[in-house]
């Protein structure tokens, strides 16, 4: 019996480009760098579109970041659209430009090379996809965590021989510039420190204080509106008694670069009469004696310590962060704007704690993995809260606006139940 056989042409194979993206990165804010930003984001854009083979996905760019950190917008915002299958390479100028951390860059070549995302390296002309790859990447990467913190150490050296001499380090507080290695006056902004010190002496609050210099169209040393916290850093600055109290805090390392409370890790060094002073020392101490009561009175231990949320909570309305604040027994989270200016500059509402605390955990499960998971928390209206995780995704929640009668508490109904009893006692 015979059979009849077709043979089935294959179609055709479609041309498929390969997918890429740039990584560019400038570890300082300066005007300089940030051209040389532009001309990498540039010379990038027209490299990949250069190749009739290639798709140009975009350059991927981070300003004024330190290649020894994570926390790079883009650098994460890049790794996740490799994730997301994206992009099939990545061209970046070196390893230092990558990642100056050894176990930063491994870890993220690794999983890429798994995703089958290839990176290139042009400096070192390393393609991560070949076999030898990441053996020179171990060793090159070795080199540029040493340079990382030769610098970093470099730096320290110099920074610690202008404590031991007595040298101002910072020059940005209010009050004061530094010339020729010394703090001089401005004579008008002490005017200002002067009235915030007797102000407060006074029996003002520091939010009174803030809104009255607002009101009065006086702004901070960068021209920003008063905040509370500003008005505590002024009072809490040992500086304007014409003393230096000099390494107070340090970094905890190069790699994470945290700072930290120098609790006597690191040695202090005071320079008495270092500068001429702007406040008594008198005055100075009584300021003191009168936050640390208030601070007491409010069970507050340590006005250093930050709350988890601290940092956290960002209003979508005016982009300013959310405060802690307890009014009459409750704790709420409440927009800085909308706190000093009121609803006319900013409609924000604010949030109870324990519904924050509540919403939370049902995004990561424990206020303890907070700052591991969560980058912040974007506040918008109609009471929602939108969760921008580590990994680059977003959850959004909504949460339930408490009736008055449940926000009271006993105290409350205590107060309101006398009242109307005397009101009663009157109108009989």
């Amino acid at each position: 019996m015979s059979r009849n056989i077709t043979r089935i042409q294959s179609p055709p194979k479609l041309d498929h480009k390969k997918c890429v993206a740039a990584y560019v990165r400038v570890s300082t804010g300066k005007d300089a760098m940030l051209h040389s930003l532009s001309a990498q984001i540039s010379y990038y854009n027209a490299l990949i579109q250069s190749h009739s083979n290639w798709l140009f996905i975009g350059v991927y760019a981070d300003e004024a970041k330190s290649g020894t950190k994570d926390a790079r917008p883009d650098f994460q915002r890049l790794i996740t659209d490799c994730k997301a299958g994206k992009i099939d390479m990545v061209i970046t100028k070196s390893i230092s430009r990558f990642a100056r951390n050894t176990v930063t860059l491994l870890q993220t070549v690794r999983d890429l090379k798994s995703l089958g995302v290839d990176v290139f390296f042009e400096e070192q002309k390393i393609h991560t996809m070949s076999a030898e790859g990441e053996l020179m990447l171990t060793i090159l990467a070795s080199y540029a965590q040493e340079e990382s913190l030769s610098v970093s150490e470099n730096m320290k050296w110099r920074i610690r021989k202008n404590y031991e001499e007595g040298k101002p380090w910072s020059s940005t507080m209010l009050g004061y510039r530094i010339t020729d290695g010394q703090y001089v006056i401005v004579p008008e902004e002490a005017e200002v420190v002067k009235r915030i010190y007797n102000d407060y002496l006074s029996g003002m609050g520091l939010e009174a204080i803030a809104k009255r210099l607002n009101t009065e169209g006086i702004t901070t040393r960068w021209g920003y509106p008063w905040q509370h916290s500003c008005v505590r850093t002024v009072l809490q600055n040992y500086t304007y008694t014409g003393n230096l109290l000099l390494q107070k805090t340090f970094r905890e390392n190069h790699m994470t670069k945290r700072k930290c409370i120098n609790h006597g890790e690191q040695p202090m060094y005071l320079a008495e009469q270092a500068h001429e002073a702007i406040i008594p020392s008198e005055i100075y101490d009584a300021v003191q004696r009168r936050l640390k009561k208030q601070s007491e009175s409010y069970g507050i231990k340590n006005t250093t310590n930050r709350y988890p949320f601290s940092g956290k909570l960002i209003c979508a309305n005016c982009g300013k962060k959310y405060r802690r604040k307890i009014t009459r027994g409750e704790v709420f989270w409440i927009c800085s704007t909308f706190n000093s200016h009121g609803k006319a500059f900013c409609r924000s509402k604010q949030i109870p704690e324990d519904t924050l605390i509540a919403v939370t955990e049902e995004v990561v499960g424990s206020l303890d993995a907070l700052d591991s998971k969560i980058t912040a928390i974007r506040v918008e209206n109609n009471n929602t809260l939108v969760f921008c995780l580590a990994d680059g995704t977003e959850t959004v929640k909504r949460w339930q606006t408490r009736s008055r009668t449940d926000s009271w508490t006993k105290e409350m109904r205590d107060t309101a139940r006398q009242r109307n009893l005397e009101r009663r006692h009157c109108d009989a």
